[in-house]
């Protein structure tokens, strides 16, 4: 066994360079696991080709992994598709994941006549998901992702085999800022002011930024985490416009209504939950569980927040292929 307190040689795979490090502590391990395991997931996901699949009034992003049964990738607000690729090579490794962009987010295009609202979302997905003449497949989603998810399990219920839902809306429940940023991201002037204060260290590590995404906010220090996103979102301010018509088309009456709807999803369910989300709170969410049908679940993840597909990939994605693969009495 190495003793990690004397040197060590690291090969970093990227250049073949061989770096010298005098009294490694395990801390310093550790960085460098998780900066290969970054650099691995990034490229992991930046292999797969970008294609644009019109559907009516917007284009949806995807890009496709592995081979096997259909499994459908659905993020939420503010992320894409990228949100995935820390469970992605584990569960494509058994699944032909599909990893979309929605209108609004991410590599999707979308016009002024693009309707954003939660259920043309869905139907975006179920035009997408027929053109590829598929007739069943199972959904994994987060956020907002999970509400377009479950419209899509109630309007298609013979086309979901398995719905995997992860922090996501609440029927009667308000999420803290999201209301304030539906009616105001879209006036004069505010995508420019929202594009600018993104650009603030102060703003995106705030309440009204990304404070909450993380429990652990030593997350928020590190670039990676949140580059890939604030990148996006302030590249022009026609992304900064795409992402608030996106954010003003969630439907709070289609959340309300789940308190009744979702007694008709006939899909084996699964709730995820980083149990210290202040966003979509776990106590909310355990009250949610007795709307489902019987079958359904909900695994707590500890120590993770409102993305815990991220916080906590290794446990979230052994869930996820725990679940996908559990077989019932039919």
């Amino acid at each position: 066994m190495v003793n990690r307190k004397c040197w060590h040689l690291i090969n970093f795979c990227g250049g073949g360079q061989v770096i010298a490090l005098k009294s490694a502590t395990t801390h310093s391990l550790d960085r460098y696991v998780a900066y290969k395991n970054k650099n691995m997931n990034d490229k992991f996901y930046k292999s797969a080709n970008l294609k644009l699949v019109e559907t009516q009034n917007a284009s949806i992003g995807l890009r496709e992994f592995g081979k096997g049964d259909n499994v459908f990738f659905i993020h939420g607000f503010p992320t894409h598709g990228y949100t995935w690729r820390k469970i992605l090579p584990k569960i494509s490794k058994k699944y032909k994941c599909n990893v979309v962009d929605l209108p609004g987010l991410g590599d999707s295009k979308w016009s002024d006549s693009t309707d954003f609202n939660s259920k043309s979302q869905a139907n975006y997905i179920i035009q997408l998901i027929k053109s590829m003449d598929i007739k069943k497949c199972s959904l994994i989603a987060h956020n907002s992702g999970a509400t377009v998810a479950r419209v899509i399990a109630i309007t298609e219920p013979d086309l979901i085999d398995k719905l995997i839902l992860i922090n996501t809306e609440i029927p009667n429940h308000r999420p803290p800022w999201i209301q304030f940023y539906q009616k105001v991201g879209l006036l004069p002037l505010m995508p420019n002011l929202i594009k600018e204060a993104l650009n603030w260290n102060w703003f995106v590590k705030s309440p009204m930024g990304f404070k909450e995404a993380y429990s652990d906010k030593n997350l928020l220090a590190n670039p990676e985490n949140l580059n890939p996103y604030l990148g996006v979102l302030t590249k022009s301010k026609n992304n900064t416009v795409g992402a608030f018509k996106y954010l003003k088309g969630i439907d709070w009456s289609v959340v309300d209504e789940f308190q009744t709807t979702h007694k008709s999803i006939k899909a084996k369910t699964l709730l995820i939950w980083g149990e210290d989300d202040k966003t979509f709170p776990i106590h909310y969410a355990e009250k949610m569980l007795d709307q489902f049908n019987k079958d359904c679940e909900l695994k707590r993840v500890k120590k993770a927040g409102l993305l815990p597909h991220e916080e906590k990939s290794d446990e979230v994605g052994n869930l996820i292929l725990e679940f996908l693969e559990k077989k019932y009495a039919t």
